[in-house]
C-alpha cells in the first residue's frame, strides 16, 4: 500500500524548476507555440487523487492551443489546407463559378419590379417585350461580368481567382470582343423595345445605366477602385434600369402613357439598395487582393468586422424604408408581403431575388385584389 506521502501532491516549492520558463521566443517565431505548451504542462499538470498520480489533462491542452493561435485570421496550416483544396477543385466547379448564375438575378428583378409597376398604373403587360428585355439585360449584365473579368487582370486584382474568365480562358482579346459584343447585341434589343413602346425616356435612362457599368469598371475611370461602386451600382439598377423597364411597358396611344409616379420610383430605390447590397457583401472575401492592387473597396476602407455590422443595419434599414414607404402610400400596402422572406438577409443574393420578386407581386396585387389604389404621377 502506498504511503500517505506519496498521496500528497508535491509542494510549490519542490516544483519551482519545472515551473519556471524559458524566455519566450519573438512572437513571429515557428517555436512560439511549442515553447508555451511546454509552459503549459509545467503550471497545469493536475493531481488525481483517486489514481495517486500525475496526469495531463489534453482537453485543457486543445482548448489553450486554440486560445493562443497565432495572431493572423488563419494559421498556416488553415491555409495550406485551403490551397490544397483550391487545387483540386474540378474545372465544371470552376466553369460554373465563373458563369455566376445566381447573379443574374440584377438583371431580372429591376425587370419584373418596372414591369409590375406599369401594371398596377395602367394594367400594361407586353409578354414580348418583357422576355425581349431580359434576354437583352442577361447580355449585358454579361458583358459587365467578363470585361470586369478583363480589367481585374489587368490589375492583378484576378491574378490568384482560379474562377476567372481570363485565368480560364487565357485570351484577353477574345475575352474582350466578346464581351462588347454582347453589349452591342443586349443594347439593340433595348433599343427595339424602347422604339416599340414609343418612349425615348426609356432607352436615355437605360444609356445612363450602361454608363454606369462601364465608368464603374472600364479604364480610365474604374471607379470602383476607389470605392464608388456601390453608389453606381444603386444608380444604375435602381431609379435608371428600374423605371426605364417601367416605362418600355407603354404604348403609343396617349391612353396608355405611362407617367413616372412616386410607386416606381420609390419601389426603384428599394431595388437600387439590395443590389447595392450583393456588391458591398462580394468583396469580404477579396480584401486582401483588393488591397495589394490599391483597389480601395468598402471592406479595405471600414474592416470585415465593420462590413458585416453595415451588413446587418442596412438589412433592417431596408425593410424599415419599406414599411415607411407604405405607410405613406407611396407604395401599397400588399407590398408588406415580402416581410414572410426576412430570413433570406442571410443570403445576399437571395434576399435580393426574394425581395424583388415579392414586391413585384405586390405591386400586381394592389391591382387585381384591391383595384383602389391609383399611384399619382411625378412627372407627366
Amino acid at each position: 500500500m502506498a504511503s500517505v506521502s506519496t498521496l500528497i501532491p508535491p509542494s510549490i516549492s519542490s516544483l519551482t524548476l519545472a515551473t519556471t520558463p524559458l524566455p519566450l521566443p519573438p512572437i513571429s517565431s515557428p517555436n512560439t507555440v511549442r515553447s508555451k505548451l511546454q509552459f503549459h504542462y509545467s503550471f497545469k499538470i493536475p493531481f488525481d487523487r483517486d489514481k495517486g498520480r500525475w496526469t495531463v489533462s489534453k482537453r485543457r491542452y486543445r482548448r489553450w492551443a486554440a486560445s493562443t493561435n497565432h495572431v493572423d485570421e488563419h494559421s498556416d496550416t488553415t491555409r495550406e489546407a485551403e490551397e490544397e483544396v483550391e487545387e483540386h477543385i474540378s474545372r465544371a466547379t470552376l466553369i460554373w463559378r465563373a458563369i455566376k448564375l445566381p447573379m443574374y438575378s440584377v438583371a431580372l428583378v429591376p425587370l419584373t419590379v418596372g414591369t409590375a409597376a406599369a401594371f398596377l398604373q395602367a394594367g400594361l403587360f407586353s409578354a414580348r417585350r418583357y422576355f425581349v428585355l431580359l434576354f437583352s439585360s442577361v447580355l449585358i449584365i454579361t458583358w459587365l461580368n467578363l470585361s470586369n473579368d478583363v480589367y481585374d487582370f489587368d490589375t492583378g486584382a484576378d491574378k490568384n481567382k482560379k474562377e476567372s474568365v481570363m485565368n480560364m480562358v487565357g485570351s484577353r482579346t477574345g475575352t474582350l470582343i466578346t464581351a462588347y459584343a454582347l453589349l452591342i447585341s443586349g443594347f439593340m434589343g433595348l433599343a427595339w423595345a424602347s422604339a416599340e413602346a414609343g418612349n425615348i425616356r426609356s432607352i436615355l435612362l437605360l444609356a445612363c445605366a450602361i454608363i454606369c457599368g462601364y465608368i464603374y469598371q472600364c479604364p480610365p475611370f474604374r471607379l470602383s477602385y476607389k470605392g464608388l461602386g456601390e453608389p453606381l451600382c444603386f444608380s444604375a439598377f435602381g431609379p435608371f434600369a428600374t423605371s426605364a423597364f417601367y416605362l418600355m411597358q407603354s404604348t403609343r396611344s396617349e391612353m396608355h402613357h405611362l407617367p413616372l409616379t412616386g410607386t416606381v420610383l420609390s419601389a426603384s430605390l428599394l431595388v437600387g439598395f439590395t443590389t447595392s447590397l450583393i456588391l458591398f457583401c462580394s468583396h469580404f472575401h477579396q480584401v486582401a487582393g483588393d488591397l495589394s492592387v490599391g483597389k480601395m473597396s468598402p471592406l479595405v476602407r471600414i474592416g470585415n468586422r465593420t462590413g458585416s455590422r453595415v451588413v446587418k443595419v442596412a438589412v433592417g434599414t431596408l425593410y424599415f424604408l419599406l414599411l415607411v414607404l407604405c405607410l405613406s402610400q407611396a407604395l401599397p400596402l400588399t407590398c408588406l408581403d415580402n416581410a414572410k422572406i426576412f430570413m433570406a438577409k442571410y443570403y445576399c443574393v437571395r434576399l435580393h431575388a426574394l425581395f424583388g420578386v415579392a414586391l413585384a407581386a405586390g405591386l400586381v396585387g394592389a391591382r387585381t385584389v384591391t383595384e383602389r389604389y391609383v399611384p399619382k404621377p411625378l412627372f407627366p
